[in-house]
């Protein structure tokens, strides 16, 4: 017998993880004052790109005396920079519980060959942050996107610490309140809870991470794009608007509206009680249904971002095989793009709800979930 398909449907089915959901305003037309054709050398283009900086300040209150760059290679580019310029100068721990803080474990180890002390948990956990001592450097990811497991504040990092923070915030910067005077340096892409585009990264210092740079030399060479020091001192160009290597103006322009946008809906405050508001929504739907439940483990550590869901009905028979059909239903039936698990991540589901996504959406997308369950547990027989 068919499985009645539910009356509504999302009005924007894009619930990727990044690149994200674009804002709900947007349009080409936005753009239209991008300075195409101009070299981002021109006052133009510096005006853009100081503009960026500054609206990254504004509406994430980091405070005056931290440096902000634009950096190539989106949030890998700003984490390996901050990793290559910055460890080695003292004991370094790194902390892993999802696929891309293990990556920076794997190039601290086995790229720089640092002997780091490596702590791990696996998908759903997160390590104990009391064993953590922050007077070694202490390179960490605040959200895992690919785990849905965030730290739950930054009580555990030292005011009077000797090491380095280097967080990467990729999936928690604008959704999430970040303790700056903690964090060292930070890193994030535009692409994710602001829905630019991608490609660029942002690397955010504090006084702290300048003062290392300027005084400390790594004693393996540093590729030109990842240069952040000249003769000893800060390049600070970079922090004002002279990026290493040429920006897109067009994807400058795009973040640009976005931070207008985050404006027009509160600003920070804003946009983290909309990502909350998205993630209470499938909380509840999990809480509702014995046939699915969050996979990170304690709620205190529950992402308001990148929810990742996995299936427990003791029916389902292969469980990587449930989840991917389950995702294409829903994709075909164009109700949920891209919320298959990650490649390297249990299997499952992964729905982004950063604030650029309507609660609206997830709430017209969740009956489906469960329709789509359903099809395919008749399905298997």
């Amino acid at each position: 017998m068919a499985i009645a398909q539910p009356a509504s449907r999302p009005a924007n089915p894009r619930f990727s993880s990044g690149p994200c959901a674009k804002p709900p305003t947007y349009d080409l037309s936005k753009l239209a004052g991008a300075p195409l054709g101009r070299s981002h050398r021109a006052a133009v283009g510096k005006e853009k790109l100081l503009a960026a900086i500054e609206g990254t300040r504004e509406v994430l209150g980091i405070p005056a005396d931290y440096k902000i760059g634009i950096v190539p290679a989106s949030d890998t580019g700003a984490v390996e920079m901050a990793m290559w310029n910055l460890l080695g100068e003292r004991k370094v721990e790194m902390l892993a519980w999802e696929s891309f803080g293990a990556g920076w474990v794997t190039d601290v180890v086995k790229q720089l060959k640092i002997d780091a002390e490596v702590k791990t948990a696996d998908y759903g956990d997160i390590v104990d942050l009391a064993t953590v001592d922050t007077d070694n450097d202490v390179v960490f990811t605040w959200n895992g996107t690919t785990s849905g497991v965030r730290v739950p504040n930054g009580d555990w990092i030292k005011d009077d610490r000797e090491g380095l923070t280097i967080c990467d915030a990729t999936s928690a910067a604008f959704a999430q309140e970040l303790p700056w005077q903690k964090l060292d340096v930070t890193t994030f892409s535009w692409q994710k809870v602001l829905g630019g585009e991608a490609a660029h990264g942002v690397i955010v210092l504090s006084p702290r991470a300048v003062e290392r740079l300027e005084s400390y030399t790594p004693a393996w060479p540093l590729p030109k794009i990842f240069r952040l020091t000249k003769g000893g001192k800060l390049i600070d160009g970079i922090f004002t608007g002279a990026t290493i290597n040429t920006p897109s103006m067009l994807a400058v322009e795009d973040y640009l509206f976005a931070l207008d946008w985050a404006r027009s809906v509160g600003g920070l405050e804003g946009l983290i009680g909309r990502a909350n508001a998205n993630a209470n929504a499938i909380h509840a739907f999990a809480y509702a249904n014995d046939w699915i439940e969050n996979l990170a483990n304690d709620p205190a550590t529950r992402s308001n971002t990148s929810v990742c869901l996995k299936f427990t009905d003791k029916r389902i028979k292969d469980g990587a095989s449930f989840a991917k059909a389950v995702a294409k239903r829903l994709e075909a039936e164009g109700i949920a793009y891209d919320i298959g698990a990650y490649r390297d991540a249990p299997a499952g589901l992964r729905i982004w709800c950063g604030g650029t996504v309507e609660t609206a959406d997830i709430e017209a997308m969740l009956p489906w979930l469960a329709w789509a369950f359903e099809a395919e547990i008749a399905a298997q027989g």
